[in-house]
């Protein structure tokens, strides 16, 4: 039997190949340049599913997924949260006071401020964490580091400095795991649903439209805005709810979101992650 294969943004060992390593035990995961390759890799067929990264509670939003996941098509077809558990890495028998240099995405960078600074370090941004461990893997020089996963130095044959380097232990990113298949799960208990509307252009509309939420005692856990096509009137709106779209009382609250919107896409149904119980 041929495994299935999940796509990530990233080289092997990044947080999103050890999300889909986690999430999808036994899948094959498929490294892409960047989120749009990511995206293609499902629409065409060569993945049955992607994880792509949407927020973190320490730097919040990821950019680019609340714009590209609308127009691609695909349906969230789950959720995932990866502890992100950054690591200081060398090149094999170098120390910590050989260290002029260390490499990393510009996100982990500012999650590992603190290591950083004690170090006096300068940074170097790179495309991705993993990246940056096969970058220094190449360079094979004592004075350059990178801030990567443990996963990434293994992959590598790097050594691993000093683990958790985070400036917050509770670091975590949430991620859509995201489907072509469009279908709405018959599960009705412990359900999230994701829709993105735009509000009419009128005094009170964005008020009016959540009102629902709140009249039918309905938990919101996201609300994210963005510009529509690049203008300044009017703004999408991106909710995660508490919820199966198809039960009341979340059903009446997305009929009246709906009655004050000019546009309303559904973007997915899916099992809320467990991790929401122990949080």
């Amino acid at each position: 039997m041929t495994a299935k294969i999940i796509a990530f943004q990233g080289r092997p060992g990044a947080y999103s190949d050890m999300a889909c390593r986690s999430a999808r035990r036994g899948w094959v995961t498929l490294p892409c340049e960047n989120f749009i390759e990511t995206i293609k890799a499902v629409q065409s067929g060569k993945a049955e599913q992607a994880m792509l990264p949407c927020e973190n509670n320490l730097v919040g939003r990821v950019p680019d997924i609340h714009n590209l996941l609308p127009s691609s098509g695909l349906f969230i077809v789950g959720e995932h949260f990866q502890r992100i558990e950054h690591c200081l890495i060398g090149i094999k028998n170098a120390k910590i006071s050989d260290i002029k240099r260390v490499h990393t995405h510009p996100m982990a960078m500012g999650q590992v401020s603190e290591i950083i600074n004690d170090l006096s370090l300068e940074r170097i941004t790179e495309f991705d964490t993993a990246g940056a461990a096969e970058i220094i893997a190449k360079m094979n020089n004592r004075e350059d580091a990178a801030i990567a996963s443990e996963l990434a130095a293994e992959l590598n044959g790097l050594d691993v400095l000093r683990y958790n380097v985070e400036n917050e232990n509770y670091n975590t990113t949430r991620f859509y795991i995201v489907s072509r298949e469009k279908k709405i799960p018959t599960q009705r208990e412990n359900m999230m649903t994701t829709v993105l509307f735009k509000t009419k252009n009128i005094p009170s509309a964005l008020y009016k439209a959540l009102g629902g939420f709140a009249t039918n005692n309905v938990n919101m856990t996201r609300l994210e805005s963005c510009m529509d096509k690049g203008g300044f009137v009017a703004t999408k709106f991106l909710v995660d709810v508490e919820g199966h779209v198809h039960n009341d009382p979340l059903n009446q609250a997305l009929n009246e979101l709906k009655f004050y919107s000019d546009d309303y896409v559904l973007l997915g149904v899916y099992p809320a992650s467990q991790y929401r119980q122990s949080v």
